[in-house]
């Protein structure tokens, strides 16, 4: 595949309505709000989202949450160290195997070890489930796509309702028990806003190609599909559009922090573009 010779950033508008876009745990699983009141989606949510997308398209992806993974491996060590899913027990054995070899073939097989980096952080082990003193093995990858917190246009209204469930979890059903009782949460409305950018120094050390960009830039309009949950239900959350600017060079024809900067979105969801001269964008409906 072809190497990704230019710097690439990318943005793009998310419309919540009804939603628990990212619950806190922390907060009673609260939607996530900074002190001002905006909404916020962590990074590592999104992320999420997109390995999900991936899994659909049929990509192999390593960071697989339990409810959404399509091989029985119980962890991530298990996947890694499986010789029909991953690499091997060799590949984490340092005197078997390199450490720059494990990576290159870690980035190779997954796409969002290629993209967005991984720490392969294993204790060493001894016989079954049986761990010795010493040190494990650490194999630290850094991915060429970053991908920041999406924060709501302007401060968000969050409604809070108190549940019941029709049966108690535990007890002798001779009255209801406290696990009967719950809260949910959800965001009335509104317009969230993330950016990312691609790294080629980075792509050429982890062989993120300019097919895999493509894959991605088809990726992000179609985030909240297949998505659905109690918190989020269908047609609840969805991409409203996708900024994609290619610049002409490896180091950017100007920064990402200007690049993202061009663009203003109103609460109404509607934006507006500064002219960067010969960087030019794409501009991708939601799905």
């Amino acid at each position: 595949m072809a190497a990704l010779e230019n710097k690439i950033d990318f943005a793009v508008i998310l419309t919540v309505k009804n939603a628990n876009p990212n619950g806190d745990p922390l907060n009673g699983n609260r939607p996530r709000t900074d002190y001002d009141g905006h909404g916020e989606i962590s990074d590592v949510c999104l992320k999420r989202k997109v390995r999900n997308r991936l899994l659909d398209g049929g990509h192999a992806i390593f960071v697989q949450s339990d409810d959404y993974k399509i091989d029985t491996m119980p962890s991530l060590k298990a996947r890694a160290e499986s010789e029909d899913v991953g690499l091997g027990k060799d590949a984490f054995n340092d005197k078997k195997t390199s450490k720059e070899e494990t990576a290159k073939r870690a980035c190779e097989k997954w796409f969002d070890v290629r993209a967005f980096g991984q720490l392969f952080a294993f204790a060493k082990s001894k016989g079954k489930d049986k761990e010795e003193d010493g040190d494990g093995i650490s194999i630290p990858i850094r991915g060429p796509v970053s991908i920041q917190s999406a924060f709501s246009v302007e401060p968000v209204s969050i409604t809070s309702i108190q549940i019941t469930k029709s049966v108690s979890g535990e007890g002798d059903g001779k009255k209801k028990s406290s696990d009967t009782m719950g809260m949910k949460h959800r965001v009335d409305h509104g317009i969230y806003v993330f950016y990312g950018s691609i790294n080629p120094q980075l792509a050429e050390r982890t062989g993120f190609s300019e097919e895999d960009a493509e894959v991605l830039k088809t990726v992000l309009p179609k985030l909240y599909e297949n998505d659905a949950s109690t918190a989020r239900p269908e047609g609840s959350m969805a991409v409203k559009k996708v900024f994609w600017w290619k610049h002409n060079c490896k180091s950017g024809q100007y920064s990402s922090a200007k690049v993202h900067a061009s663009v203003a979105v109103a609460p109404d969801g509607s934006h507006e573009l500064s002219d960067l001269g010969k960087l030019k964008h794409e501009i991708i409906e939601g799905f």
